[in-house]
């Protein structure tokens, strides 16, 4: 068995740094994350592990300070946190930061917004709060039943594959071809780079693992990609999730991981591999070693069928 890392995986830049920023400011006083900091289980207890609360209600927050998620907010969860007394710190990934800017620059040039993304993540809500008027579109279907407008402006969730975001900008151009289609690309250069090395590490594999929480949107999108080059493809949140039923003897293994998923994580799954891969190589000479004995045993069978005091007591 051959184990390959992907060339880009694991934490992003602006996931390690609302992580920094929480444990930081939870040695401060205390803290509370309004929803979860990221999509991972591991960072979430360690969070936990530092007495930093979790509580998805305003109303629910009893501590006086209140940090904004790494997938950004809208101005109206803003103003109602502010409302209600609390101290609002940020930990918002400046490429959200990015996007929103992005959507407000198309407002104001009169377009019509258009987000491609999951309706119901978090960082989508944080952009779609605050308008009167946005559709959301996933799928060219979705994209079909869209209404006419003189003026498109579409932007993109962070973590959606750059193909099936350029695939439905082009899908909207062909629907609308009198209306003007202003698009601004908001696929953050860390999804992209994992995108690409993905799917380069998959088609070189018979076997991918996919290291990320289980309600990560960037590591469903990691495996989605790897399925389209590699058939066998296993997403687990940690190396207690690996199975030695996934794994044959002479395949290739590839490692990807989310932008959320702790480096430590990584390592472990690596680890487990490795011993697997060696576990394996323990089988492969133990089956060689009977194979060697059992082609030495059947020469001497017939070695001693040919014998000459075989032939002669045979003769007699």
């Amino acid at each position: 068995m051959k184990i390959l890392r992907a060339a880009h995986l694991g934490m992003c830049f602006g996931v390690r740094d609302a992580i920094g920023l929480a444990l930081q400011e939870s040695k401060a006083g205390p803290l509370t994350v309004l929803g979860d900091l990221v999509h991972n289980e591991s960072v979430l207890r360690q969070l936990q592990a530092h007495g930093v609360k979790t509580e998805h209600q305003i109303a629910h927050v009893s501590t006086p300070r209140v940090l904004i998620t790494a997938h950004g907010t809208s101005a109206r969860t803003l103003e109602a946190v502010r409302a209600h007394g609390l101290q609002a710190l940020e930990a918002t990934c400046p490429l959200v930061h990015y996007a929103h800017r992005a959507l407000d620059s198309l407002l104001a040039e009169g377009c019509h917004p258009v987000i491609i993304g999951k309706r119901d993540h978090v960082e989508v809500r944080g952009m779609t709060d605050d308008l009167a008027e946005v559709d959301v579109v996933l799928t060219e279907e979705e994209v079909d039943a869209l209404k006419p407008r003189a003026k498109f402006g579409v932007v993109a969730q962070t973590t959606q594959p750059v193909e099936r975001v350029e695939r439905l900008v082009g899908c909207l151009r062909a629907r609308f071809p009198e209306a003007q289609v202003r698009f601004l690309d908001t696929v953050c250069q860390p999804t992209r780079q994992r995108q690409l090395a993905a799917a380069e590490l998959a088609r070189r594999c018979s076997v991918v693992v996919v290291i990320g929480g289980a309600h990560s949107n960037n590591t469903q999108e990691l495996s989605s990609t790897c399925r389209r080059h590699c058939p066998r493809v296993h997403p687990v949140q940690a190396a207690a999730d690996l199975r030695g039923v996934w794994f044959e003897l002479d395949d290739t293994v590839g490692i990807t991981a989310g932008t959320s998923t702790p480096d430590s994580l990584i390592a472990e799954v690596e680890a487990w591999l490795t011993e697997f891969e060696a576990f394996q190589d323990r089988i492969r000479a133990h089956q060689a070693e009977q194979a060697g004995q059992a082609q030495l045993a059947e020469c001497s069978v017939v070695t001693a069928s040919c014998s000459p005091q075989r032939e002669m007591s045979t003769g007699q």
